[in-house]
């Protein structure tokens, strides 16, 4: 262990326990003091880890967060509790039917990351030091790069951040008898939306949501770049100060990573801050648990800040990022959405469920929620079921791997909403657009999530979150189709960019007898097995007529 993590990991310990809660450095706080998470007072849970023994928490979501500091409820009541018999689905249907669904219950765990939060400095990383607003200057240093990472911040990282306030997420350490600090996470305060300053562009086309994500041009300058696309009342949606919102997350595709073409799909509940902010927001991030990320990313709950701009993890390391937000008047269909991923967090953590890349993403796992709500999210349908079915075979045969072969037809067949992060954020977006009256649409009925969906949005705003300087190189919009993603990778998938991660395997005695045991497909699909056998017995039948009659008697 290195000597900037022991003092890390002491620091943690003090703390988490209370002892140095007075010695804090001036501008320096508890990273929960005075914080919200997304549209809950953070105030009410405790700072820990995961060998917590007095959290409220399950031992199942306490156990994959045992060295990472969390938010932790400390009472029963403060929990959304799931029916371990019932799917996700259904219990979050179940639930959304009751009174509980109107009353706001906290994650299982919130990931925090560090123990401690200024929320405005001054930062120079090149000469080691940061300054809290009202502060004196501190020892700085970012976290140790993981092992695993592929870059880091470098000199243009420290460009960057140095022209910005910022609010720094991280550890006070002792640094030769003097106050130091570690910092995890960056957040630069000029990305607060000044809704003010937003004039009214309306979409004018549908396929205009597409050519925001794709357009270069935007935020190229490394500032935000926010777009007011729709408002009910002319100039109210600008005044954004204590609005709750309900986002959409699209982070776009890695440069270096070839598995990430299709990018990641994530959705954000919260409040406005006085002057825009969003650092604070709740992001409901659905990552695989059975692996080990070479970036440190966990499924999670967590604050804006850490999934954005985690040096090690966070998604503006990686690649660029666009948001979708719907300003709200009453903050119940981001309070309902809330609830019901909260539910399938839970089954995830109890492995009710498992992560799957194509049939249980980031995507499917995300929309499904607000399937099981009400909104009724309009279907794409699959990428291509004759391509999948000749494509199972030459794959499982090209790779000399049935599993292989299951994985690709499971890629072509599965609905694209679920599937592809972008086809989700296109479909809801546009959605959502069509049903406050944005944009034309095909008459339907609305269900109750539904009119309150367009009883409840002020305004909707695009946003656009430029990707870090690093020593990464630069991402790019993600892939709209399976077709666009086979386009921007090696044909030969052997020289694939891919980093190998480790499994993490599941603990045996953590399982719930009370659930029922997941299926697993079968590694030959049931229209491909039909097929085979259909060709089978149609080659017999065809080998029969053929042969000599007197062979045939004989």
């Amino acid at each position: 262990m290195t000597p900037t993590l022991l003092a890390i990991l002491i620091s943690t310990l003090l703390i988490t326990s209370g002892a140095q809660a007075q010695a804090l450095p001036h501008g320096v706080k508890s990273a929960l003091d005075g914080e919200r998470i997304g549209l809950l007072d953070a105030g009410k849970l405790k700072l820990t880890d995961g060998n917590c023994a007095d959290c409220a928490s399950s031992p199942q979501s306490l156990w994959f967060f045992k060295n990472e500091i969390i938010g932790a409820p400390t009472s029963t009541a403060m929990v959304a509790r799931v029916t371990p018999s019932l799917d996700r689905r259904a219990d979050i249907k179940q639930w959304a039917a009751t009174p509980a669904a109107t009353t706001l219950a906290y994650p299982a765990v919130t990931w925090i990351g560090a123990p401690q939060l200024i929320d405005s400095a001054r930062i120079d990383i090149a000469g080691g030091a940061v300054t809290p607003s009202g502060g004196q200057a501190m020892a700085f240093e970012l976290v140790p790069k993981l092992a695993s990472n592929r870059s880091f911040a470098n000199a243009a990282t420290a460009a960057y951040f140095s022209k910005r306030e910022v609010r720094v997420r991280g550890t006070v350490t002792d640094k030769d008898g003097k106050p130091g600090f570690v910092a995890r996470t960056i957040w630069p305060l000029d990305y607060a939306i000044d809704g003010a300053r937003l004039p009214l562009t309306p979409l004018k086309s549908a396929v205009e949501l597409y050519d925001f994500v794709r357009d270069k041009s935007l935020a190229a300058d490394g500032n935000l770049a926010s777009r007011l696309v729709w408002e009910r009342t002319p100039g109210a949606g600008r005044s954004l100060a204590g609005k709750p919102v309900l986002g959409l997350v699209l982070d776009g595709a890695q440069g270096d990573d070839d598995e990430s073409i299709g990018g990641h799909f994530a959705v954000a509940t919260g409040r406005f801050g006085p002057h825009g902010e969003w650092a604070d927001w709740a992001v409901n991030n659905f990552y695989n648990l059975d692996s080990v990320s070479e970036k440190g990313i966990l499924a999670a709950t967590l604050p804006m800040d850490n999934y954005l701009m985690d040096v090690n993890s966070g998604q503006q390391y990686y690649r660029p990022s666009y948001m979708l937000v719907a300003v709200l008047k009453d903050g119940r269909s981001a309070a309902a959405y809330q609830g019901g991923v909260q539910r399938t967090l839970n089954h995830f953590y109890r492995h009710d469920l498992t992560y799957d890349g194509a049939t249980n993403n980031c995507s499917g796992l995300s929309i499904d929620v607000f399937r099981a709500l009400g909104w009724n999210v309009p279907e794409r349908g699959p990428t291509n079921r004759l391509k999948a079915l000749a494509a199972y075979p030459y794959v499982a045969i090209k790779q000399g791997s049935l599993k292989k072969g299951r994985g690709i037809y499971d890629y072509l067949t599965e609905e694209t909403t679920r599937l592809l992060p972008a086809v989700a954020f296109d479909a809801l977006g546009l959605d959502l657009l069509r049903i406050v009256g944005a944009m034309p649409a095909t008459a339907r009925a609305l269900s109750h999530y539904e009119t309150q969906l367009r009883d409840d949005v002020d305004a909707i705003i695009l946003v656009k979150i430029p990707q870090i300087p690093s020593s990464r190189v630069a991402g790019a919009a993600p892939a709209f189709s399976f077709d666009d993603y086979m386009a921007r990778v090696p044909s030969d998938q052997d020289k694939w960019q891919i980093v190998p991660v480790p499994p993490r395997p599941f603990p045996a005695a953590l399982r719930d007898p009370a659930t029922p045991a997941a299926a697993t497909p079968s590694v030959v699909p049931l229209p491909v097995a039909m097929i085979g056998m259909a060709g089978v017995f149609g080659g017999g039948a065809l080998w029969r007529r053929r042969r000599p009659k007197s062979t045939r008697q004989g």
